[in-house]
């Protein structure tokens, strides 16, 4: 299944998309939910239900409601409202890379765990604009990320276990201010300002079943679900990152299970897989510094459109727009 939220009428709604048409969930059927909130609450009742109406649809046998455009709509996040958002750091080829261009060895305890940072689960967004304060464009950056939504209460689960936890995946854009970021994390305790202003998902939630032609063995020496799928970002309609979900080495099963420890993750707990090989302008930049001590950086800038591209999930659109404020952490620093 492929759910997705919009704005209908001032309100949140849920939707199932079929061949580009989104049909809101509550007209399909008189007990389908109308947002995602209630849909991950009571998720392993509704899936049967779901799947039928999604099997209707695809079939063209349903003629009494009325579709749109997913076009035509003001997209939200797919779960607008998540309980808590964590981002892990599951691409052994982005944290090499970053290191090699910071001139420092490779981490060992990378191979040993995966890790993970919670992020401002109160600023998730969908496609649309990401507002920026004038500290933001200081080295704004992208991270080209996929993402898993938990689907029921879990608790100590393992690996071995943890995909049945995964309600679907979805792009996330995991923005970051890097120039706020780098300053904070001297200090070893963050990230903070510089990623808790916007973390974009969308621009839908896609069921595991809908990706079983993409699944590939995970990296020897791992467990859990793996999927062969293209991830690509573009700035303005020019491809500057390209990378594939089964190059994760952690896997997503991984990172539950270590979120899981002692925790109970819950319905709507949205898990990112960290940044893809290449795909960020901080790894890029260092890459070409690297090489070419005349390279000019890159990062992004007002009016910058940031599209992601994963296969099977979408594209996920994003404009980066400056607040009306002037105000910089910046500027009062204490010398």
């Amino acid at each position: 299944m492929k759910f997705v939220s919009y704005i209908k009428e001032d309100h949140e709604q849920l939707a199932m998309l079929s061949n580009g048409i989104l049909y809101d969930t509550d007209r399909l059927h008189p007990d389908m939910p109308q947002t995602m909130t209630l849909l991950l609450n009571y998720w392993d009742d509704l899936m049967p239900l779901s799947a039928a109406i999604q099997r209707k649809l695809d079939n063209g046998e349903v003629t009494n409601v009325r579709g749109t455009a997913i076009e035509n709509v003001q997209l939200l996040a797919p779960v607008p409202h998540p309980p808590s958002c964590r981002d892990g750091y599951a691409f052994r080829q982005h944290v090499a890379a970053a290191r090699r261009n910071r001139k420092v060895d490779m981490i060992p305890e990378f191979d040993q765990y995966p890790i993970f940072y919670f992020t401002n689960h109160h600023s998730i967004q969908g496609a649309g604009d990401v507002f920026c304060m004038p500290d933001h464009f200081e080295k704004l950056d992208f991270e080209l990320e996929a993402a898993v939504v938990i689907s029921k209460p879990c608790r100590n689960v393992t690996a071995a276990e943890a995909d049945e936890y995964i309600a679907g995946l979805m792009i996330m854009n995991d923005m970051s201010a890097r120039r706020l970021q780098m300053e904070e994390m001297l200090l070893n305790l963050g990230p903070a300002k510089g990623k808790d202003f916007s973390t974009a998902i969308g621009p839908m939630l896609v069921t595991p079943d809908e990706l079983q032609q993409f699944e590939v063995p995970c990296k020897e020496g791992h467990t859990g679900k793996s999927w062969n799928l293209t991830m690509t970002c573009s700035v303005n309609g020019k491809e500057v990152s390209r990378g594939n979900l089964a190059d994760m080495d952690w896997t997503f099963a991984e990172i539950i299970e270590r979120a899981s420890y002692g925790v109970t993750l819950f319905p709507g707990d949205v898990i990112g897989s960290g940044t893809v090989g290449t795909g960020c302008f901080l790894e890029l930049n260092g890459t070409g510094k690297l090489n070419d001590s005349n390279y000019q950086e890159q990062w992004l800038q007002e009016g910058d459109v940031v599209e992601m591209e994963i296969d099977g999930l979408g594209k996920l659109s994003n404009t980066m727009v400056r607040e009306e404020s002037e105000l910089s952490l910046f500027a009062v620093k204490k010398k």
